[in-house]
């Protein structure tokens, strides 16, 4: 499953999204999580010190060797000039599994441990000071989304994604390539209005959305998020001195999480399992052609000089029985 963690800065949407990653590792469910916000947190609320986060391999600064790998032996992308964040496999490309070793994860992935297991661990990288004034936030999660265009995850297999906040996470397609989206909230008017705004954008593209109310610290916060969300509220989280201490770098044995905190996090699991059930394949591959055509128009044809269209497969369906792999991949 894909799950996309969004709300507005400070929402304690990575401290969320952190909480998750440990809860699946601790159940002994394979993750691979994602750091696509432009402050780049998660390693850190993963146990990293500054020092291990600074040294994680970009994302975007391999972007070449991923795109060359996703192409393959597709015979509609020309070059790995020619992909875009957007471009979606085909027959001959080459697809990513939650567990196995491939180049991409070998380039950019690293393993966390954890108290119990371990996750592995990618990230955009932050703006670099030939980034600023001349780059957005969104050219470094181009990415990540090519990545989640060639995933083919299985039951009990998860990729949890700390998005960027607000709604600058609709800046891309990628807002659709998730099987649940747990929206961080406040009980604010601000953090409300995020939610109202993520609602409003994803309303036609069937996005499974479940409000998780942060910072919660009494019956007038849960009221208020009720009155406010209604059956979107999935669970609340309230004041965590485990919490507290994991920021101070300090944090005790996952296990020792407060006990209302561990059922929140339980129930986020047992929903984001039940939304396998709902997965749609086909829809899923026709809202990433739909993307690609847009972006392909609005600026994809004029920057790579080619006809990006051409590289839509219409005989292809991506599907978690795929197996578009090459002999030159199986040998490597």
């Amino acid at each position: 499953m894909k799950i996309a963690f969004v709300g507005k800065g400070g929402s304690g949407k990575t401290t969320l999204s952190s909480l998750f990653i440990r809860h699946l590792a601790a159940a002994r469910v394979p993750v691979v999580a994602v750091d696509a916000d432009i402050n780049q947190h998660l390693g850190p609320a993963l146990g990293l010190d500054e020092e291990e986060a600074a040294t994680l391999p970009a994302m975007g600064a391999h972007l070449p060797e991923i795109k060359e790998y996703l192409r393959g032996a597709n015979p509609r992308i020309s070059s790995a000039e020619t992909m875009i964040k957007t471009t979606p496999p085909g027959h001959g490309s080459r697809l990513l599994r939650v567990v196995e070793e491939n180049p991409v994860y070998t380039a950019c992935a690293r393993a966390v441990p954890l108290d119990e297991g371990t996750a592995r661990l990618m990230v955009t990288g932050p703006f670099s000071e030939t980034d600023l004034g001349v780059a957005c936030y969104h050219s470094k999660v181009g990415a990540v989304e090519l990545c989640l265009n060639h995933l083919v995850d299985g039951r009990g297999e998860y990729v949890v994604v700390d998005m960027t906040a607000g709604s600058d996470s609709f800046a891309s397609g990628m807002f659709t390539r998730f099987d649940m989206t747990f929206l961080v909230a406040e009980p604010t008017r601000k953090g409300i209005a995020v939610y109202r705004q993520y609602k409003e954008y994803a309303r036609d593209f069937g996005v499974a959305l479940k409000v998780v109310g942060n910072k919660v610290q009494g019956p007038d916060d849960l009221d208020f998020l009720r009155a406010e969300v209604g059956d979107d509220l999935l669970v609340t989280v309230g004041h965590s001195d485990w919490v507290r201490a994991m920021e101070k770098g300090r944090p005790p044995r996952f296990e020792r999480l407060e006990e209302s905190n561990l059922r929140a996090l339980r129930t986020m699991h047992v929903a984001a399992d039940a939304s396998y059930e709902r997965r749609d394949w086909e829809r899923y591959t026709r809202q990433m052609v739909h993307f690609h055509l847009k972006n392909a128009e609005s600026w994809g044809n004029e920057r790579t000089g080619a006809d990006l269209a051409s590289q839509v497969d219409p005989s292809f369906t991506l599907a978690e029985d795929r197996e578009e792999r090459t002999a030159e991949t199986l040998t490597r």
